[in-house]
């Protein structure tokens, strides 16, 4: 029996209405999209067709997309290409404390190349005060960088309240939305932003591509030298194969977009209900803005290494990072302060449109079992010391 799979955000299946959708351009349509002649208009056609399949998902212009290799490519061009062409405008940026580290390795580089960095704290339950981006605002501040939505604890961030206050001082706001598309809805217009980064692997499209949203104006120095493709933004010949899976994964986010978030919030009401029932448990992050998806647990005093080793049937992540020797609490965990005693013993789960309440269940109970194991086995350590 294979692991029931809790572990979506980390990366989700390609579905199988994706999968189909690329299968002719993996066997049969291989044109240069930038060719003039039949095959090349063959992938032309498909590219266009994709990217107009995402701008509807984001509610933008197409011309506003350009396809890159992933989530940590669109976050590098957004940030470095914002801040390289800008520079001349001031040199300080805005980011949080909880990002992923395809924004906090970048903005430390840009501290390298004369930047300067506030890294923004969150509240106990992972969110950004807006009371704080304005304090951090000075007038050499041209870009503010705030992901939606958190990685491992799920909170969603006021993206539109930032936007607004950041129009009001002339800056630019990027967000990282590689873990709100698809689960939650995902407006470049109500959400007021001027870049935005997604990753098709993270909403049942294939790894290795995503896309980065331009906001027309927008200036950026590019990453990538080449030849003009994508509007002479993005070197480089396009992967029409994913990018026609990106688009495909786009088209269904937006049909199954109610569906998913009724099955996903009612699978993790079941799966906090039933981990409920065990002692010394604790729940991270906002219950009233956070993805539908998400759950993250910590439990007392249990090592995060030792409960996963023992779940042979559930596959998620840690809230840490585990060693033989130490665990590491995540930077997230730690910016919003929650007790070593807990953070050290703290789960990922995460569900997606695969994940049925019978698996939920079956889960519930394997780890409901580890957790009163780990336990009586420390309980019996305990007994032998004293």
């Amino acid at each position: 029996m294979k692991p029931i799979y809790l572990d979506y955000n980390a990366t989700t299946p390609i579905a199988p209405e994706v999968a189909d959708a690329m299968i002719p351009y993996l066997k049969g349509f291989f044109g240069n999209p930038s060719s003039s002649h039949f095959y090349g208009r063959q992938c032309k056609e498909a590219v266009d067709k994709a990217r107009n399949q995402v701008a509807s998902l984001l509610n933008c212009d197409a011309e506003e997309l350009i396809f890159t290799s992933g989530g940590s490519e669109s976050n590098n061009y957004a940030l470095k290409g914002y801040a390289f062409a800008n520079q001349d405008k001031g040199k300080h940026i805005i980011t949080s404390s909880i990002e992923h580290p395809a924004v906090t390795e970048v903005c430390k580089f840009l501290e390298t190349e004369g930047f300067e960095v506030t890294y923004l704290p969150v509240d106990e339950t992972g969110r950004v005060q807006l009371s704080d981006v304005k304090k951090a605002i000075r007038p050499d501040t041209i870009l503010i960088s705030i992901m939606y939505a958190n990685n491992e604890v799920g909170t969603l961030q006021p993206i539109s309240e930032i936007s607004k206050l950041a129009q009001q001082n002339n800056i630019i706001v990027h967000t990282d939305c590689a873990q709100a598309v698809g689960k939650v809805p995902v407006n470049v217009q109500e959400l007021g932003v001027d870049l935005l980064t997604l990753a098709g692997h993270k909403f049942y499209g294939p790894k290795g591509i995503g896309a980065l949203y331009i906001r027309e104006g927008i200036k950026l120095q590019k990453l990538i030298h080449g030849a003009d493709h994508e509007r002479n933004l993005r070197a480089g010949t396009e992967n029409v194969l994913e990018i026609v899976g990106l688009g495909k994964a786009a088209e269904l986010a937006m049909e199954e977009e109610d569906k998913r978030m009724r099955h996903e919030m009612n699978l993790i009401r079941i799966l906090r209900r039933n981990l409920s029932k065990l002692s010394d448990v604790q729940f991270n992050g906002n219950n009233d803005f956070c993805l539908p998806n998400t759950l993250s647990v910590s439990f007392k005093k249990i090592p995060v290494n030792e409960i996963l080793s023992r779940l042979k049937h559930v596959a998620a992540s840690a809230g840490a990072a585990c060693h033989t020797d130490c665990v590491s609490v995540s930077a997230t965990l730690d910016a919003m302060k929650v007790p070593l005693e807990y953070a050290m013993g703290t789960i990922r789960f995460s569900v997606g449109r695969y994940t049925t309440k019978t698996e939920i269940d079956l889960a519930s109970n394997e780890i409901i079992e580890v957790i009163k194991s780990l336990r009586r086995d420390a309980n019996q350590k305990k007994s032998k010391l004293m």
